[in-house]
């Protein structure tokens, strides 16, 4: 049997997860080979500061500040700097030179997928990204080859465990969402600027990154619906929990036909949302993820596990490594990335969903009457009512403040109503909303939440 020569390796950064694979690799790079059948040797790693301290120790000799020369001298480069630039250029040049490229980049996928992966196809080279989504979770693999002859609908998920960590924790002690950050940050869960977490920029990227190989569409992530949870307050979660549901921060990509217009496309958003305690995604817990996925054929799949950490996403690099190597031994061009369904993008009003809309509201008879004349006006109906004892507070409706009217002392006995509609056009329930609002009955909107998954 003749043996296969060295592949050359390049690392591309040596943060939490780049030390790591690095440490991995020369520690078991014996087993590693067996299994490619081809030696893995680590001939780099490029960092911008030689000195810098590490999560791993790991021989001097192998850190460089020249990422080009050692990125033409490479068989595969895996890219864990992050960031879009250098990162962009040198993966193009990493691809232009022959070689393979593992990146955990999903900022970089979410904004330039389609021109890396145009580069790689253009010279038979493959683009791996396992760890760019849902961290040490096998999801890329199984949308990109495993469920490809199946036709997806439906992939929903928690994709950041910061953002789970915080609700978790909300829901699970009580903490205020301030609070819930606070330990998170102590943990190593959240950055010193959450911003990219808690805004649902991660899980944005994330979510196009997916729906793209679900739906064999270029989903850029310009075109995902996105909102964060620094709205999320303690009283909607024990709210959630009275009426059997916990908040998630989901990423939901779906392919659906617009009631509108007739068109089929696919819908990407990122938002808080109520889930029943009955789904499998309530009971993930702590900064875990999980992706939920519905196809015709194969029904429902779920993947969880560490949605982060440098070891656990270590795991899923060296995984595409692994692929990477075997493949130049087998020889052959790479495998294009499948987006040529062009389905249109569409915008979330496209969505068919569930609103739990949170009131306050002036006690008195005929209330509820005109609040649900409303609902019936804009063709939304409702599934169930809660309200609460009424009680007395100084303050003015919403309608009357939008109205002009400057009696601030006025004192009003008001009530909670906690209203659960059935499945209706997004556009309708945000219509609805609106004119909810500007009604005089009607003190305040507390909160507006879709409801999705399964009803508890």
């Amino acid at each position: 049997m003749i043996e296969y020569r060295n592949l050359r390796i390049a690392l591309l950064g040596a943060g939490s997860v780049g030390s790591q694979v690095a440490r991995l690799l020369l520690e078991q790079g014996d087993e590693l080979a067996s299994r490619v059948g081809a030696g893995l040797e680590l001939i780099g790693i490029a960092v911008r500061d030689v000195d810098a301290p590490r999560d791993a120790d790991l021989p001097k000799h192998l850190f460089t500040t020249d990422a080009r020369t050692l990125i033409q001298s490479a068989d595969v480069v895996i890219e864990l700097m992050g960031g879009i630039e250098p990162a962009r250029e040198y993966i193009l040049l990493a691809i232009n030179s022959g070689a393979d490229v593992v990146t955990g980049n999903k900022a970089l996928l979410a904004t330039h997928g389609p021109e890396l992966f145009d580069a790689a196809e253009q010279v038979g080279a493959q683009l791996y990204y396992e760890a760019a989504a849902g961290g040490a979770i096998p999801i890329i693999r199984p949308l990109r080859d495993s469920l490809a002859g199946d036709r997806v609908r439906r992939v929903m998920g928690i994709v950041n465990g910061t953002t789970n960590f915080i609700l978790d924790r909300m829901d699970t002690e009580g903490d205020t969402l301030e609070a819930a950050l606070a330990t998170a940050t102590a943990l190593g869960y959240a950055e010193a600027d959450p911003t990219a977490d808690i805004e649902g920029y991660d899980a944005a990227q994330k979510a196009a990154i997916l729906a793209s190989l679900a739906f064999h569409t270029a989903v850029p992530v310009e075109a995902v619906h996105r909102e964060g949870i620094t709205g999320i307050t303690a009283a909607q979660v024990e709210a959630a929990q009275r009426t059997g549901y916990v908040v998630k921060l989901l990423a939901i990509c779906e392919r659906l036909t617009d009631p509108a217009t007739g068109v089929e496309g696919v819908v990407v958003r990122v938002h808080p949302a109520l889930i029943s305690r009955l789904h499998p995604l309530a009971a993930v817990h702590g900064a875990k993820n999980a992706v939920f996925v519905q196809a015709e054929a194969a029904g429902d799949l779920m993947f969880y596990g560490a949605g982060a950490g440098g070891l656990e996403t270590a795991s899923a690099v060296l995984g595409d490594l692994v692929s990477a190597a075997r493949r130049h031994v087998a020889g052959g061009p790479g495998v294009g990335e499948s987006t040529h369904a062009n389905l249109p993008v569409l915008s979330i009003g496209s969505v068919t969903t569930r609103y739990q809309i949170t009131l306050t509201v002036t006690d008195k008879p005929g209330v509820l009457a005109q609040v649900a004349g409303l609902f019936s006006e804009h063709g939304v109906s409702v599934e169930a009512v809660q309200q609460t004892v009424a009680s007395a507070v100084p303050g003015l409706t919403a309608g009357a403040a939008q109205h002009g009217d400057d009696r601030s002392s006025i004192v009003q006995l008001t009530a909670t109503l906690v209203i659960v509609t059935h499945e209706a056009p997004e556009a309708a329930l945000a219509a609805t909303v609106a004119a909810v609002s500007s009604n005089d009955a009607v003190v305040r909107v507390e909160a507006v939440l879709r409801v999705e998954g399964d009803t508890p």
